[in-house]
Protein backbone atom coordinates (compact mmCIF):
# COMPACT_ATOMS: atom_id res chain seq x y z
CA UNK A 1 0.00 0.00 0.00
CA UNK A 2 0.92 3.56 0.02
CA UNK A 3 1.60 6.13 2.48
CA UNK A 4 -0.38 8.75 1.13
CA UNK A 5 0.40 12.75 2.80
CA UNK A 6 -2.51 14.74 4.01
CA UNK A 7 -2.45 17.51 1.58
CA UNK A 8 -4.26 20.60 2.81
CA UNK A 9 -6.41 22.21 -0.18
CA UNK A 10 -5.57 25.70 -1.42
CA UNK A 11 -8.23 27.89 -2.06
CA UNK A 12 -6.88 30.73 -4.65
CA UNK A 13 -8.39 34.40 -3.19
CA UNK A 14 -8.70 37.24 -5.47
CA UNK A 15 -5.01 38.53 -5.65
CA UNK A 16 -4.07 42.12 -6.76
CA UNK A 17 -1.42 42.01 -9.96
CA UNK A 18 -0.07 44.39 -12.57
CA UNK A 19 -0.24 43.41 -15.84
CA UNK A 20 1.93 43.89 -18.75
CA UNK A 21 0.15 46.34 -21.43
CA UNK A 22 1.71 45.34 -24.74
CA UNK A 23 0.16 43.12 -26.82
CA UNK A 24 2.64 40.31 -27.86
CA UNK A 25 3.37 40.08 -24.05
CA UNK A 26 1.47 37.89 -21.29
CA UNK A 27 3.36 39.13 -18.15
CA UNK A 28 2.19 39.83 -14.79
CA UNK A 29 3.66 40.06 -11.20
CA UNK A 30 1.72 40.05 -8.12
CA UNK A 31 1.29 43.72 -6.17
CA UNK A 32 3.40 42.27 -3.39
CA UNK A 33 6.34 41.27 -5.56
CA UNK A 34 6.59 44.14 -7.31
CA UNK A 35 9.82 46.14 -7.39
CA UNK A 36 8.83 50.04 -7.40
CA UNK A 37 5.48 51.39 -6.86
CA UNK A 38 4.97 51.32 -10.67
CA UNK A 39 6.57 49.02 -11.96
CA UNK A 40 7.66 48.28 -15.68
CA UNK A 41 6.97 44.87 -17.91
CA UNK A 42 10.43 42.30 -16.10
CA UNK A 43 10.27 40.91 -20.02
CA UNK A 44 9.77 43.92 -21.97
CA UNK A 45 9.87 46.82 -20.35
CA UNK A 46 6.64 48.51 -21.16
CA UNK A 47 3.74 49.92 -19.39
CA UNK A 48 1.85 47.38 -16.63
CA UNK A 49 -1.66 48.01 -15.19
CA UNK A 50 -3.46 47.03 -11.86
CA UNK A 51 -5.86 44.23 -11.87
CA UNK A 52 -6.62 40.92 -10.62
CA UNK A 53 -5.88 37.20 -10.93
CA UNK A 54 -7.44 34.24 -8.75
CA UNK A 55 -4.38 32.87 -7.03
CA UNK A 56 -3.27 31.02 -4.07
CA UNK A 57 -2.16 33.67 -1.30
CA UNK A 58 1.82 34.15 -1.25
CA UNK A 59 3.34 35.49 1.53
CA UNK A 60 6.06 38.03 0.75
CA UNK A 61 8.10 39.48 3.98
CA UNK A 62 10.19 41.60 1.69
CA UNK A 63 7.13 43.96 0.56
CA UNK A 64 7.39 47.48 -0.15
CA UNK A 65 4.80 49.58 1.28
Amino acid sequence: MYNRKNVEEVIPEETKVWECTADDCNAWVRDNFKSTETPSCPLCSSDMTEGTKMLQAINNPRRID
